[in-house]
């Protein structure tokens, strides 16, 4: 059995990690950590903490860490050094905070699985692309999420964008091609993403997570597209990385390589 303990544990994602856990038979709660925890009403056999420093060591196996940029690199490092394992789907995560993240790791052997997005349609829907990418000459990302998503573009579209420049810098490709010349309204033609990939960011009311990719050739067009309607669409992904973590040594990007086995 494995012990999983949930940063924000309060929050919308938070509540559907303590849902999804409590569903299976391999996986129980055993941490729940956050400022409002006392809302959630656990009971007895759950350690709550309004903050990670103020949960005892071995409380949980492992940690699901789904909070903001600003505070989960005041804690995620601590975490691993403590002893934890960690699944982060927090977004927003810099270089700098993913080599604390290694160096935290190799100095106190334990792991942690950070990724974009943990729905498995848009783990697969980055890896169309990249297979798509060499054979466009043109590419574009419209990410569309909630109107209480803080960060613009998406970590999804960012990861999306590096995995087609990658594979376009793979097939000796350049930029895509961009007619544009004269900009009427500045940020008409998006945010200029890895390897030159234009995103467009959209928030509104009613949207959960969306992501377009739109190639285009002559003759030709290829749109993959994936759709999450309700945040229950995350939960397989992040069952898969909570079982997975303590076997991937190091710190694992990405849900990819844990579809290949």
């Amino acid at each position: 059995m494995i012990r999983v303990g949930v940063i924000g544990a309060a929050g919308r994602m938070g509540r559907n990690v303590i849902d999804a856990v409590s569903a299976t038979d391999d996986l129980v709660v055993s941490a729940a950590v956050d400022p409002r925890v006392d809302e959630l009403g656990l009971g007895d056999s759950v350690a709550v903490a309004t903050s990670l420093d103020r949960l005892d060591d071995g409380a949980a196996d492992v940690l699901v860490d789904f909070t903001v940029p600003d505070a989960a690199r005041g804690h995620l490092a601590t975490a691993l050094r403590r002893g934890f394992h960690l699944v982060v789907g927090t977004t927003g995560l810099t270089e700098a905070d993913l080599a604390e993240l290694r160096e935290a790791s190799a100095s106190s052997g334990t792991n942690a699985i950070v990724a974009a997005n943990f729905a498995i349609g848009a783990v697969l829907l980055m890896r169309f692309a990249a297979l798509a990418a060499p054979y466009f000459e043109s590419v574009e990302i419209v990410e569309l999420h909630h109107d209480q998503k803080v960060d613009a573009p998406s970590g999804t579209a960012l990861a999306t964008a590096r995995g087609i420049a990658d594979a376009r810098s793979g097939a000796g490709m350049g930029e895509p091609h961009d007619p544009t010349t004269t900009v009427v309204l500045p940020g008409a033609r998006g945010g200029s993403g890895p390897g030159g990939v234009p995103i467009h960011s959209v928030r509104l009311p009613g949207l959960v997570a969306h992501e377009e990719v739109l190639f285009g050739g002559p003759g030709q067009g290829l749109t993959i597209r994936h759709d999450s309607y309700d945040r229950s669409s995350f939960m397989s992904g992040v069952l898969l990385a909570v079982r997975s973590v303590e076997s991937r040594p190091g710190v694992t990007i990405g849900l990819d390589v844990l579809l290949d086995g």
